[in-house]
């Protein structure tokens, strides 16, 4: 029996539990993941980040989704491992390069003191190319094509973060029924590894009310990486321009498609919520 400690997180509502693999080791973190992120029987969470040393940047962050699946990254993770290492004296710098399975993002801490606040992470530059993404579509980019779901026709554009993701432009999203319709979306046979889909509803040209269903997760509050992919297919679609807000169910995010460098930049809150202790065989 030994004793691990974890710090439960969240940016826009999409909570994670935090775990430093730099003093402590975790063993089977996918098995840990399922445990721990049970709302009725563990802490509750959307999933399992580790915080671990990194051969080529300051820090490298391995995550976990609900079900056990290892996801390649999430933009609110990301912003909040930034405040996790700089509260927590494991950095004194305040723009932290992160190795993440989908490359190194940039982090940079805003609005702090002596504690981290508000955080933007450089989120790199979209990726249009539908065998990246992965989607099973033979148009680039991928804009507004019709998907079947049990007979409806849904129009969706695909984007890919490091992750891949089906955006969809509809109206009246507040009543849609996710439970049923994500994951005919999630387990779609155009999608060779899954997808996240985010059901978008436009306010006008700066602001952009949204839904995710995420891959391995289900509806959650919030997804950095969905939001990022929502600003960039509303642009191509002609909808709004390079800085939206995106109101989610868990809190807003600001997103940035720069046109000069191709990045997309997502800016927001990170919070700390509570640090624990469980124990494990």
């Amino acid at each position: 029996m030994k004793n691990l400690k974890f710090t439960k997180m969240q940016g826009a509502g999409n909570d994670y539990i935090y775990m430093d693999g730099l003093s402590q080791t975790i063993e089977n973190p996918s098995q840990l993941a399922v445990r721990l992120s049970n709302r009725h029987f563990g802490i509750g969470s959307d999933g399992l980040v580790l915080i671990l040393p990194s051969a080529t940047s300051d820090f490298r962050m391995q995550m976990f989704n609900s079900d056990g699946s290892e996801a390649e990254m999430c933009g609110n993770a990301s912003r909040c491992v930034g405040k996790y290492v700089y509260d927590n004296g494991l950095t004194v710098k305040t723009e932290i390069a992160l190795e993440t399975k989908a490359g190194v993002k940039y982090i940079s801490l805003l609005d702090g003191d002596k504690k981290a606040r508000r955080v933007t992470v450089d989120m790199g530059e979209p990726i249009l190319d539908p065998a990246l993404i992965p989607v099973k579509v033979d148009e680039e980019p991928v804009l507004n094509y019709p998907l079947d779901i049990d007979g409806e026709i849904w129009e969706m554009s695909c984007v890919s973060m490091g992750n891949p993701h089906a955006v969809v432009f509809t109206t009246g999203i507040k009543e849609l029924d996710l439970p049923v319709i994500g994951p005919k979306f999630e387990k779609h046979p155009v999608f060779p590894r899954k997808t996240n889909t985010e059901f978008i509803e436009v306010v006008d040209r700066h602001t952009l009310n949204m839904r995710v269903w995420e891959r391995g997760a289900g509806e959650t509050l919030a997804c950095g990486t969905g939001a990022c992919a929502a600003a960039v297919a509303a642009v191509l679609n002609g909808l709004c321009g390079r800085k939206v807000t995106i109101h989610l169910l868990g809190g807003d995010l600001e997103i940035e498609w720069n046109r000069e460098n191709n990045h997309v930049y997502m800016t927001g809150e990170a919070v700390t919520v509570f640090e624990g202790e469980f124990s494990i065989d």
